[in-house]
């Protein structure tokens, strides 16, 4: 059975996301759903979809009525261990956040500045980043995003 982990750097932690339901799985993505562990958030639930070339994961969070609270797109780099039938999504600490309003931000660029700054991340990392940062800022502005939700929402639509 695939196994799942996501790996952060700050903090420092990868978890293995044994309660995370696989939906599909390919070679351009993989689609799960999920319940938050802890309910400390005005979200319970979701999905997402880890696009593995293009180096983000699209998510929908979602609150007890199965109502939007926003979608959170990560910057990640996708590894595999074919030996553990094993996906690791390192977290490249760039998130955008799409409120239901249509609202963009861009969060937690200053932990990227720390992970260059201490060495927790290398120089051609970060450049990574940005640049899948910045394509997923063109997509979203350029109103090509929906296509990048569709493997999520198709999961909710009746």
């Amino acid at each position: 059975m695939t196994k799942l982990y996501r790996r952060r750097y700050i903090p420092d932690e990868k978890l293995l996301l044994k309660n995370d339901i696989i939906v599909t799985i390919d070679d351009e993505k993989v689609v799960t759903k999920w319940n938050v562990l802890s309910p400390v958030h005005p979200f319970t639930h979701g999905a997402s979809c880890y696009y593995l070339k293009e180096g983000f994961k699209v998510s929908k969070f979602l609150d007890d009525n199965d109502e939007l609270v926003y979608w959170y797109c990560d910057i990640i780099e996708t590894q595999y261990d074919a030996a553990e039938d094993a996906y690791t999504f390192n977290d490249l600490l760039i998130d955008v956040i799409i409120e239901k309003d249509g609202t963009v931000k861009v969060v937690d660029l200053d932990e990227i500045a720390e992970a260059l700054e201490k060495d927790i991340l290398d120089k051609e990392m970060v450049i990574k980043a940005v640049n899948r940062a910045s394509k997923l800022l063109d997509i979203i502005y350029s109103n090509k995003f929906d296509k990048y939700k569709q493997p999520v929402e198709q999961l909710f639509t009746v």
